[in-house]
């Protein structure tokens, strides 16, 4: 009599697992196929973006692919209602297709609201014509998602004044970070440091129109570069200093900074030598490696020099190897052979003079003795195919 209720509880308890399991099975069945349908979805949305943005938006499968990743929509009322602005507005569809490629984030804006308000402020900031504004947008589209008021004005009226309106709207085009840049705490500190320290009005314009990056530093850091470039041995009245300190601002910047530091040792440079040329041209510390090696290359191992000489003259290093080292030392060899010119002849007396005195002095001058120097110097430079 016992074994008859074990019996029957064993099976109630069989019941109830066989009935949670197949609960379970079927929440994972419903839990796939909704997983399954969201992806279909997704898959579906995305393929109707990219085909929008082919076909209405005039962009490259290619590009629009990229931008695809960037919006999201799944019907044309928003990105239909925009692009009628911006056609309203003026902007032609090679604009267009240039804003939405890198700024796809608009189709799906308010144009009334968030994109007319901002083409205002910049037509009363600027001064300038519909068309001029429509092109600097086209280039600079990060404008549009900036705050225009609060941000972009205060930076542009204080550059102004201190770069000119033209410098000002290259800057604008050029999509400048400067103009998201925090005005009171950054860019005026910055300034003022820098006036402190005896740096000319000529290079404080220099730095915000040709080094605008090194006015992202917050205050302490930018102090702190300020000083270790001081201590390099670089004078503050010379645009090598802002130079210095735009090599020595910025991840990217010190990561390059370092990379040359290693392929100018390579090249049997020493600390001095380096420091050296840093001091003369602080530029050198940006190079990529291929162009060093390059010039480096060509100038010890085919040229014959020590590498340390180009330490004294870096600004050949900035060179077109093709188009100017190449030809000037060729025909400066082969004077060296005959004995019309010394053989310790410097690099930097050869390759800095510009183009006319160069050739005045080491090609003319000897003509009548080398017919052929001409025509040395002219087939060493590279062929221009003409159309």
């Amino acid at each position: 009599m016992l074994l008859r209720p074990i019996l029957s509880s064993i099976q109630n308890n069989q019941r109830f697992a066989n009935l949670s399991l197949l609960k379970n099975v079927g929440r994972s069945i419903a839990s796939l196929a909704d997983a399954t349908s969201s992806k279909e979805k997704k898959s579906r949305e995305k393929a109707y973006v990219i085909s929008y943005l082919v076909n209405a938006c005039g962009l490259s499968p290619e590009k629009a692919i990229s931008a695809s990743k960037k919006v999201h929509f799944d019907c044309p009322y928003k990105p239909d209602a925009v692009l009628n602005f911006l056609d309203k507005q003026g902007f032609s569809k090679t604009q267009v297709a240039e804003l939405v490629g890198r700024q796809p984030w608009v189709l799906v804006s308010n144009p009334e609201k968030v994109l007319l308000p901002k083409i205002e402020v910049f037509l009363q900031l600027t001064g300038a014509s519909e068309e001029e504004v429509f092109r600097t947008i086209t280039m600079n589209p990060y404008i549009l998602a900036r705050n225009v008021e609060h941000r972009v004005a205060p930076v542009y009226g204080y550059l102004r004044d201190i770069i000119g309106v033209g410098k000002v709207e290259t800057l604008l085009r050029r999509g400048a970070w400067i103009f998201n840049i925090d005005l009171e705490n950054r860019i005026m500190p910055i300034v003022d440091l820098l006036r402190e320290i005896g740096v000319p009005q000529s290079c404080i314009e220099f730095s915000l129109f040709h080094c605008p990056e090194i006015y992202l530093r917050k205050y302490a850091e930018f102090k702190q570069i300020v000083e270790e470039v001081k201590q390099m041995g670089f004078v503050t009245s010379k645009t090598t200093f802002i130079l210095a300190i735009h090599a020595r601002t910025g991840k990217s910047n010190t990561a390059l900074w370092d990379r040359c530091y290693e392929v100018y040792s390579k090249w049997g440079w020493s600390k001095d030598d380096i420091h050296m040329a840093f001091i003369k041209h602080p530029n050198c510390m940006l190079l990529s490696e291929k162009k060093i090696s390059a010039a480096m290359n060509f100038l010890v191992n085919k040229v014959g020099r020590e590498s340390r000489s180009v330490a004294k003259c870096p600004q050949i290093l900035f060179y077109s190897l093709e188009k100017r080292i190449v030809p000037r030392c060729s025909v400066v060899h082969l004077l060296s052979l005959k004995g019309l010119v010394k053989k310790d002849w410097s690099l930097g007396g050869i390759l800095c003079p510009v183009e006319k005195d160069f050739i005045n002095k080491y090609v003319t001058k000897y003509t009548e003795k080398l017919p052929q120097l001409y025509d040395v110097y002219l087939s060493s430079k590279p062929r221009v195919v003409e159309a």
